[in-house]
């Protein structure tokens, strides 16, 4: 794909950037565009595989997933990682994994509502290697 971005490509992005639901219209009076002018860039970096998709914030404690905890894993052998990656697409407590160098092989951002939760998959991932756990006691946010 051969098309370029340019500075209003750039702005509308940070715009959706800092909020996705803004309309086309109002972003095109921010960047003196039509709003339908808006939604053919938007497109097209979707095209170009600059907007990958649109994401929702939202409150894990306000629905009871109230304890994050950041596990670092170092599997038994170099084996066992199509295990852990089946383990991980098994559980909906995994909300993101890393594979990372230096100490261990993968970072897991974790979400559950109890430590006994939190217990239970540390249990389950035994047989694939040991684990350190590091939690959350607080969210600093972002520039973005």
């Amino acid at each position: 794909m051969n098309e370029t971005i340019d500075a209003t490509d750039l702005r509308i992005l940070q715009i959706l950037i800092q909020d996705a639901k803004r309309s086309n219209k109002e972003i095109g009076e921010e960047v003196h565009l039509t709003g339908q002018a808006v939604g053919a860039r938007v497109r097209k970096l979707q095209d170009m595989g600059v907007i990958e998709g649109y994401t929702v914030k939202w409150n894990p404690e306000r629905i009871g997933l109230g304890l994050q905890a950041f596990v670092t894993v170092f599997l038994n052998s170099g084996d066992k990682h199509p295990a852990f990656r089946a383990f991980v697409a098994a559980r909906e407590d995994i909300v993101e994994v890393h594979r990372v160098s230096g100490e261990g092989c993968y970072l897991m951002q974790v979400q559950t509502g109890s430590t006994e939760q939190l217990g239970e998959l540390l249990e389950a991932l035994l047989p694939l290697g040991n684990y350190r756990v590091n939690l959350s006691i607080g969210v600093e946010k972002s520039r973005k």
